[in-house]
């Protein structure tokens, strides 16, 4: 077998394709579990591009190849059989003769498990089978692994004829055998490149028959534990392509690079030429201009070479993403006959590594990336062009400027869209073995497993090669560091001198990385490392900020230390988009752009996403964990999406001196200067606008800092006066509309005064009655009526002109925990500070001061070691004054608080909040930056955000005040004394969004509504957390310590 594989293979890269194979090959289905055989007959892997037929108008199609005569798609309805088990999959099927009218239709591009065959399994790590089969490499399972057999008849151009054709499947998963017209093609597997076939001696004039078969598991399924959901089917465009049989292009590798201080570009092409042929090289830049031009004929080997040299031209970054256009005109040398045009794109850039730093063009740029899976909701694998339009318009809003494709090579139309619209790309290979570890006798490092992984690396170059937006290849993930890798390193370095390599098992001294591309690094460890100078490479995580439910915190820690060490030059947030399936799904692959954008704007609360688990008890699950997106699975944004829009931007503005209206600029572009913006600016008294203007020039350089003066010296206004500043596009860009907004500052020119603690001073219009009888306390006056339990010392009734603030049954009382966020329960929390959820209050003394119009009651926490008083003052206009103190005793060990402050449950359609503090959206102490102190006003259901798995949620920081009313206006207004508070308003109990000790699948749209409306008061709440979601707690600073806490606030009724 091996010996007929290398023939096969050898032939594959023959002058013309495998013509010259006289033997035929007959499947042995061995191969689907062979480690050693990832191929039969596959055509040899080569660059993306496209032959069009010489004269089709290639600008007035754009490239596309759909519209020439060399292409036929083979997307569309198949016949269709699917069996649950792999001996069960039909063997004859592929019979010219086979009767499939029983067979029913399944879409190509379609996933199985998403059109209602099998159900999606999502594991992070552990093979898909994991808990149902040992592993045994390069034996998979036969049960449960599900084989798809596919057949269509297509009619074949007539034009065609004496051409050569070959057969491209976009992405099939886990691998493929092809049959055409009962006669056996070949086979492959890796999933995430495009397999190819030479099908020109199975193909007869007119109607043609193809069957393929596909098996959800291979030996290639070692290679991919990807964490994501494990899917099955075809993806991606496939198609036929015909060429010239004799004479035509087989590969073409462009390598850019910039001399002379980066001013003059050079573009080294090598091309490999079938046939007796010669190929003309134009270069065109974006206005069809020409600006150099080359002749090459080839080698006795078909090699040819040019060299390009352009003085000063246009550069491709990611700022600036200039492409030229590249025609290969491929002719008969003898004859000049023209046979073919293939057309590229060309950035000219350099990316090289000098003084531990990345540069591009010889600048230390900074990483403002993210992971990127290929998923859609509806499609699973399946994803569109308009959607992929849509991902990198989102990338665009949220400054994000590089895109990791994680962990394995896209559809070749993200690249394409990369290099038209600027992102910075990290092409990683299709490997990872997670599920056998990283031990030094992990399987996947031994020779076994080396053919995979260095095959799947040179798909990844051999394909990906030409693309401007690549600067970085890697090797792949989470797959035990091995001599393995350093044999890829080695071959890609022998191939490509022209970027760096990096791989993250690599770690801090392997040999096969370029740079120091950790995960999950702390604050604290990135900074040692860019302190240490023993440690020489760029610090660049490929992985960070774990956005996994309510989560995203202390990006700005990492920020600044970015914006500190030259050597640290950000990283890959874990990731761009949540993976939630629609418990429904409906693909439509002619969506638009709008479209997308419609559905992600009308998500609400009821909308069914699913993660792991959910559909069934017997396969494994890892639960919610592939939902750790910026952005939900219909795109919508998620709270913390706007936080990394903020550390993400690229103009700053900061305080000179504000009394005199000044500040300072800085355009922290690499690339290109501020003119295409406007800066806008407003003067806030207290919420409202007072002053406001805009300064149209904006004339600051790359890497600049400018002064600016803001006519605003001299005005005088009582009580906090804020300076909004908007960084603005004048003219619209791709992807982003004139007026939008790219940048953010909000600075402090007179602080907040907070209310001073003040005592109520008593007055006799209050009455007070104490009745032990009946087990109440009762404050009356003009129009006010407050009732307290003396069983619990908590207040009870709190009625003014007729209406209660309470809910039936509620009461105001403290408390000290959140529903606890995916964060919290990665480590543990649930269970380590559980003391908290509930904890013990025993009501020791409560004390009635009729004089004062006071009341008192002192608790033992015996859980905790600590004792808290409440001490309520009611004022003649019926306000009431709140304190709540908590002493802990000396040697309590009582864990962190989750939070410290009190809830209080308010009748249901209480539910109109109006606040002067950080929003519109929610914030914590350690994501915050992005929301601005302003007023706003939110009911009850918009401050719940449907995270997929329920959890805290809502909560607003540095609240000045907050109002509480119903529809009519009434209600009441609470203000802390001598500081500022946390707040938030929901239609749900903390209990019901809690999850308890363990994840259960729960989901947001099935928590019930509350019967109140619950308003949390908080003094302070520990952060949500950002470093991962698995052990790493909120930073120390960001913390509750349990030690001697006070809260006073006052509620003050409206009317």
């Amino acid at each position: 077998m091996d010996k007929l594989f290398l023939t096969a293979l050898l032939m594959g890269m023959s002058v013309s394709g495998i013509h010259a194979q006289n033997a035929t090959i007959e499947p042995t289905f061995t191969e689907w579990h062979d480690l050693q055989v990832n191929a039969v007959n596959r055509f040899a892997t080569h660059t993306d591009f496209f032959a069009f037929a010489p004269f089709e108008n290639l600008r007035g199609t754009k490239f596309d190849m759909k519209k020439s005569a060399n292409y036929l798609s083979l997307d569309g309805d198949w016949k269709f059989n699917w069996v649950e088990n792999a001996d069960q999959r039909p063997t004859d099927f592929f019979r010219t003769d086979f009767d499939d009218s029983q067979w029913k239709t399944f879409p190509v591009p379609g996933i199985w498990e998403v059109n209602g065959y099998g159900d999606p399994v999502y594991v992070n790590i552990g093979f898909a089978w994991r808990g149902n089969f040992k592993n045994n490499p390069p034996e998979v399972p036969i049960k449960e692994n599900h084989v798809g057999s596919y057949r269509r008849t297509i009619r074949i151009p007539d034009n065609w004829d004496g051409k050569q054709v070959i057969a491209h499947f976009g992405s099939v998963t886990s691998c493929v055998y092809l049959w055409v017209n009962g006669k056996f093609v070949g086979y492959s597997e890796d999933s995430k490149i495009g397999p190819e076939f030479d099908v020109t001696k199975f193909l007869k004039k007119g109607d043609n028959q193809i069957a393929f078969q596909v098996f959800r598991w291979s030996d290639g399924s070692y290679c991919e534990d990807q964490d994501f959901w494990r899917l099955s089917g075809v993806a991606r465009e496939s198609y036929l392509y015909a060429r010239d049989a004799k004479q035509h292009l087989k590969d073409i590798r462009i390598t850019p690079d910039l001399v002379n201080d980066y001013k003059d570009g050079t573009l080294s092409v090598n091309l490999q030429l079938a046939g007796n042929t010669k190929a003309f090289l134009v270069l065109e830049d974006a206005d069809n201009n020409l600006t150099a031009k080359d002749v090459v004929t080839p080698d006795k080997a078909g090699q040819a070479k040019a060299f390009m040299i352009l003085r000063n031209p246009e550069k491709w970054t990611a700022e600036t993403p200039y492409l030229y256009n590249l025609y290969v005109h491929v002719e008969d040398a003898k004859t000049g006959k023209a046979i073919e045009t293939i057309p590229l794109k060309v950035g000219f850039r350099k990316v090289e590594i000098k003084n531990s730093q990345v540069l591009v063009n010889g600048q230390p740029v900074l990483f403002k990336g993210a992971n990127r899976h290929e998923m859609d909701p509806d499609g699973g694998y399946v994803v569109t062009r308009e959607r992929m339009i849509q991902d990198i318009k989102l990338m665009k809003r949220l400054n994000v400027n590089a895109v990791r494709t994680c962990h394995y090579p896209d559809d070749p139309i993200w690249y394409d869209l990369c290099d038209e619209y600027g992102l910075y790309v990290v092409a990683e290979a299709n490997q990872e073995s997670h599920g056998f570890g990283y031990s030094k006798d992990a399987v996947s490092g031994s020779p076994l497993f080396a053919k995979q992984i260095m095959e799947r690396n040179q798909h990844n170059v051999g394909t990906k090669f030409n693309h401007p937006s690549i600067i970085f290849w890697s090797l792949g993930n989470e797959t035990c560091y091995s001599k393995n890798f350093d044999d890829a390193y080695d071959w890609i370095k022998s191939q490509d001198q022209s970027r760096p390599v990096q791989y993250e098992r690599a770690e801090l001294n392997g040999y096969a990385t370029d740079i120091f591309c950790p995960m999950y690094y702390s604050p604290k460890a990135c900074e040692d490392y860019s302190k240490n100078a023993q440690y020489t490479r760029p610090l660049i995580q490929c992985e960070y900020n774990h956005t996994m439910g309510n989560s995203g915190g202390n990006l700005k820690e990492y920020w600044d230390l970015v914006r500190k060490y030259p050597k640290f030059q950000g990283g890959f947030d874990w990731d761009f988009v949540d993976q939630g399936l629609h418990r429904n799904p409906k693909f439509d692959a002619s969506r638009r752009l709008e479209d997308y954008e419609r559905a992600a704007d009308a998500v609400d609360v009821k909308m069914e996403y699913t993660y792991g688990g959910d559909y069934n008890k017997t396969d494994p699950s890892d639960n919610n964990f592939n939902c750790n997106g910026m952005i939900g699975p219909d795109r919508q944004l998620n709270p913390h999406a706007y936080e990394v829009a903020f550390e993400y931007q690229n103009i700053w503005a900061r305080p000179v001196d504000l009394k005199q209206g000044k500040i300072a600029v800085h355009n922290e572009y690499f690339f290109r200067d501020l003119s295409n913006y406007r800066m806008e600016w407003s003067l806030v008294n207290e919420g409202k606008v007072v002053e406001k203007g805009a300064i149209e020039e904006l004339n600051v350089a790359p890497q600049q800092t400018v002064e600016y003066t803001l006519p605003i010296a001299g005005k005088e206004f009582d009580g906090e006066v804020l300076l909004n500043i908007d960084f603005k596009l004048k003219t619209a860009e791709p992807l982003m509309a004139a007026g939008q907004t790219v940048a953010e500052m909000q600075m402090e020119v007179q602080p907040w005064q907070p209310m001073p603690k003040m005592e109520p001073v008593a007055k006799n219009k209050v009455k007070v009655t104490d009745n032990v009888k009946e087990g109440v306390v009762r404050f009356t006056g003009n129009n006010f009526d407050l009732v307290f339990d003396r069983k619990t010392g908590f207040l009870s009734s709190y009625q003014v002109d007729g209406r209660n603030f309470l809910g039936e049954g509620g009461s105001l009382k403290p408390n000290f925990w959140r529903a606890m966020t995916d964060n919290d329960m990665g480590t543990n929390f649930q269970n380590r500070l559980s003391v908290w959820k509930n904890p013990t209050m025993t009501l020791k003394s409560l004390e009635v001061d009729k004089k004062m119009n006071r009341l008192t009651a002192e608790y033992d926490l015996p859980q905790v070691g600590g004792q808290l008083c409440l001490v309520y003052h009611v004022a003649a206009d019926g306000a009431l004054h709140v304190s709540m103190d908590m002493e802990m005793k000396e040697g309590s060990k009582a864990p962190q608080l989750p939070r410290f402050g009190m809830l209080m449950q308010l009748p249901y359609n209480m539910d109109k909040s109006v606040f002067y503090g950080r929003g519109p959206i929610e914030n914590y102490a350690d994501r915050k930056l992005s929301q601005r102190i302003g007023c706003y006003e939110q009911t009850a259901d918009k401050q719940f955000f449907p995270y997929i798995r329920p959890q805290e949620t809502g909560t607003k920081s540095d609240i000045r005040w907050w109002q509480q009313t119903d529809n009519s206006g009434r209600g009441f207004r609470v203000l802390f004394d001598e500081t500022a508070f946390s707040a938030s308003a929901l239609h749900y109990n903390i209990s019901d969004l809690d999850e308890g000790s363990e994840k259960h699948q729960r989901h947001s749209y099935q928590v019930p509504l509350s019967k109140y409306t619950n308003l949390t008061l908080d003094a302070a709440m520990m952060g949500v957390g950002g470093i991962d979601s698995w052990g790493s707690e909120p930073l120390k600073k960001y913390q509750l310590s349990a030690e001697n806490r006070a809260m006073h606030f006052w509620i003050v009724p409206v009317f």
